[in-house]
């Protein structure tokens, strides 16, 4: 007796055409995602890209295609404060990839320490977006200059020795605020992802500690560890809030830069100025996200 003897059909054609409708009910789904990445990321960026070649002739107001802007931010205050981003956001990134993965291997390590673990994940979880005037309130209300650490000790007569808020050490201890916590979420999970067997065969082996994370841990974390490190660079390098309110003009950043061309501080003729700085700017975070995926990407081969 065949199955369509008995009424029942063998037909895969209701079941293809049910795929297909949720298929595309899927599809519809992700509309609005792409509809607000379009016009809140791909637009803007599109407009960069073209204002930033063009000027602006002083006298006669005509616009023209010019390579102005780009050679002018390449140059002078501009430049440096490129390389101050530069500098702040890749010592920033350093430090905090240190720190935030002793910390985690520290709690991860911890005999009882699973109190301990879920403590250290929600507050990292709360600390790595607590940022911008907030975040530099607190720190003026601590170590500012009339801060409540800062009074207490200059009663004791110890002081800060030196040691200001206001400059770039300053801003980058403030960064360092919320760069270790997103360092210890990003990095748990490929801490988690090393098996037991690998050390338990090490062990067996006869290999030392050292030979063990040289030669097992260090090459398969070194992946996840560079591209948590990226994850960092590209936070601080577009930090703005923190840095307004902290350092104002007195630290060439390129985001403080963008924000005065952008409120008009600019010579006339140069009003696209901001869009050239902030045109390099998405260059070099843009350069510095793909070099996170494909870092990625490798650690997901390693993980799974």
């Amino acid at each position: 007796m065949e199955p369509g003897d008995l009424g029942l059909s063998t037909s895969t054609t209701p079941r293809r055409s049910r795929g297909r409708r949720a298929g595309l009910l899927a599809a519809l789904g992700t509309v609005p995602f792409f509809g607000y990445l379009a016009v809140f990321l791909l637009l803007p960026i599109g407009v960069l890209a073209v204002e930033a070649f063009r000027a602006t002739d002083p006298v006669t107001y005509q616009e023209s295609w010019s390579t102005d802007s780009i050679v002018a931010v390449t140059d002078g205050a501009y430049r440096r404060a490129y390389l101050g981003s530069l500098q702040l956001s890749a010592t920033t990134a350093l430090l905090a990839a240190v720190l935030g993965l002793a910390l985690a291997v520290a709690v991860l390590q911890a005999k009882r320490g699973r109190l301990l673990r879920r403590l250290v994940l929600t507050a990292s979880g709360v600390l790595a977006n607590f940022g911008g005037i907030p975040l530099a309130f607190a720190f003026i209300a601590t170590i500012g200059t009339s801060g409540v650490v800062t009074a207490l000790l200059g009663d004791l007569g110890v002081g800060l020795g030196g040691f200001s808020l206001y400059s770039m050490t300053g801003l980058g201890l403030v960064y360092l605020y919320f760069l270790v916590p997103l360092m210890v979420l990003t990095i748990v999970p490929a801490l988690e992802g090393l098996r037991p067997q690998w050390r338990e065969a090490s062990d067996n082996l006869g290999a030392s500690s050292w030979q063990y994370w040289r030669h097992v841990g260090g090459p398969v974390l070194a992946p996840p560890v560079i591209g948590a490190t990226m994850l960092l660079f590209a936070s601080a390098f577009a930090a703005y809030a923190t840095a307004r309110a902290l350092v104002g003009s007195s630290v060439p950043l390129v985001p403080l830069q963008i924000a005065d061309a952008l409120s008009s501080n600019v010579l006339v003729g140069s009003e696209n100025l901001g869009k050239a700085l902030a045109l390099g700017m998405v260059v070099l975070v843009g350069i510095v996200m793909v070099f996170y995926t494909w870092v990625q990407r490798r650690t997901q081969r390693w993980l799974q």
